[in-house]
């Protein structure tokens, strides 16, 4: 190798360290993706309360559709179907419940994701730097060889 090798193999080094850099801001930003998926949960368990709240709602809407079945012949049919329209609200609350879990659940998993991957860069990087290292070694003792041999077969920095 000459000094063009040399080159190569810093710029690979430049390369490797700047792929750890991003992958440094990958780990920002899936931090970040996490802060967001922790306000997620935390809107979640918003929507929880409110959904808790509805369905207190609900069960005084079927108190009242119940009222209302002792009151008149006709508020029997209205308030059957204000306790099925409570019910459906009912379920729609749960259903509601396990959908805002779910999410929270994957806002945190897809961030870890990203960060195994941003890691697993930072390693591959380090081992490109150890490689790139490893050859200008080599390229050294290469020259150092061929100078003891013989000085026209060798370009080295040092000289």
């Amino acid at each position: 190798m000459d000094i063009y090798g040399i080159l190569k193999a810093i710029n690979g080094i430049i390369n490797a360290i700047k792929g750890i850099i991003n992958a440094i801001n990958v780990i920002i930003n899936a931090n970040e993706v996490i802060i967001n998926a922790i306000n997620g949960i935390i809107n979640a368990i918003k929507g929880i309360i409110n959904a808790i709240n509805g369905i207190v709602n609900a069960i005084n809407g079927i108190i009242n559709a119940i009222n209302g079945i002792f009151n008149a012949k006709n508020g029997i049919v209205n308030a059957t179907n204000g306790s099925i329209n409570s019910i459906n609200g009912i379920l729609n609350a749960i259903n509601g419940i396990v959908n805002a879990i779910f999410e929270a659940i994957y806002g945190i998993v897809k961030p870890t994701n990203d960060i195994n991957n941003a890691i697993y860069g930072i390693v591959k990087a380090i081992n490109d730097i150890k490689n790139a290292i490893n050859s200008i070694v080599n390229l050294f003792n290469c020259c150092f060889c061929k100078l003891s041999q013989s000085q026209v077969n060798c370009i080295s920095p040092i000289l």
